[in-house]
């Protein structure tokens, strides 16, 4: 499972984030409403997590931003004012849970599996970039009528992607996605993996989907 957690406490950050890989939950953490809408953006997550109170915003507004973007992910509001106004605001804002600091660690991971749970299934599963087709649900691929098998990484690299073609996305947000926010975007293994999949999906078809923009990334599409 992703969780993307948006909260500017470094502190209560790294104890959120090193309890929770011991649930066997994958992290991504943004401290800032800018960085988290990057996140939210280009990332794909099982639940959000906000903090109401960023440096740069409200964590309400960040909510209603990603919403607005008709981004579906559950989102749980951390909040440390317990007034119903607050929270009735959360809810109207697009958020599906909060709940109030302080708390204990065992409810925040409870809720957040609950929100998991209960997400509604994937409305556009089947996707086609060109003539690639991709089934999110299933992992099957297939390009001109040709079954192509991809390993789990290769599936989740090509995933990233469709989710995001047309858009040239950065290395840092591919390995996230692939990996977790841990890994080092500065190694050759996203190339290795890119040149994987460019065999698979790319060598033996026309037109290529996956470019490299020097410098930005990677774009992909015809």
């Amino acid at each position: 499972m992703r969780v993307l957690l948006v909260e500017d406490d470094r502190s209560l950050a790294e104890i959120i984030v090193a309890g929770m890989r011991e649930q066997q939950l994958s992290v991504l953490v943004a401290s800032s409403v800018r960085e988290g809408r990057e996140r939210a953006e280009l990332g794909h997550y099982d639940v959000i997590v906000l903090d109401v109170m960023l440096p740069d915003g409200l964590g309400f507004e960040l909510c209603a931003w990603i919403r607005a973007r008709k981004i579906t992910t559950p989102i749980l509001m951390l909040t440390a004012r317990d007034a119903v106004d607050d929270r009735v605001k959360g809810l109207e804002s697009g958020a599906d849970d909060y709940l109030i600091k302080p708390f204990a660690f065992r409810e925040l991971v409870a809720r957040i599996r609950a929100l998991a749970r209960r997400r509604p299934a994937i409305t556009d599963r089947e996707h086609q970039v060109a003539d690639l087709c991709v089934d999110l649900a299933s992992h099957s691929v297939s390009r001109k009528g040709t079954t192509i098998r991809l390993t789990a990484k290769e599936f989740a690299l090509l995933e990233f992607f469709v989710l995001h073609a047309g858009v040239v996305v950065d290395r840092a947000a591919i390995s996230a996605h692939v990996w977790d926010e841990n890994h080092d975007p500065f190694t050759n293994v996203l190339e290795v993996l890119v040149r994987r999949l460019r065999r698979k999906i790319d060598d033996d078809f026309e037109p290529r989907l996956i470019h490299t923009i020097r410098g930005a990334g990677y774009r992909f599409g015809p």
